[in-house]
């Protein structure tokens, strides 16, 4: 009868510890700071349209004003008298203020007429034409 020896690699095998699992507190940490950094972004880009978004709807309805003011002065069917004049304007709950510009030109038959448009003191936008007689 013999003896036989296990491998010197068997035998190391069942000695040896068994491999750790799981991650360390480092690799937590890392992969905790660049999921910060990843939302940071997304919120950054989130508040970026958000103010896109208000700033398109506040030059909208300024325009929607703008608008207006100039429509008013065509409708008297006369040449606007030359001067300044504000108004204001009221557009889905808010309210701004039209100042409107009448200046004469080279050509005594045609004024041009600036539209002017503030929200809350701020300058929202300006639309500017030319008024002839009808």
């Amino acid at each position: 009868m013999s003896i036989r020896r296990a491998p010197e690699h068997a035998s190391r095998a069942r000695t040896a510890k068994p491999a750790q699992q799981g991650f360390t507190l480092i690799e937590v940490l890392v992969a905790l700071g660049i999921v910060a950094v990843a939302l940071m972004a997304g919120l950054q880009a989130i508040g970026s349209l958000n103010r896109q978004a208000d700033r398109q709807t506040t030059s909208l309805l300024g325009q929607m004003c703008a608008e207006n003011e100039l429509i008013r002065l065509r409708l008297r069917r006369q040449l606007p008298d030359t001067g300044n004049t504000q108004s204001e304007c009221q557009q889905a709950g808010h309210l701004y203020q039209v100042d409107t510009s009448v200046k004469p030109t080279a050509n005594p038959n045609f004024r041009r007429v600036d539209a002017r448009v503030l929200r809350q003191g701020e300058y929202v936008l300006q639309v500017s034409t030319v008024m002839g007689s009808n």
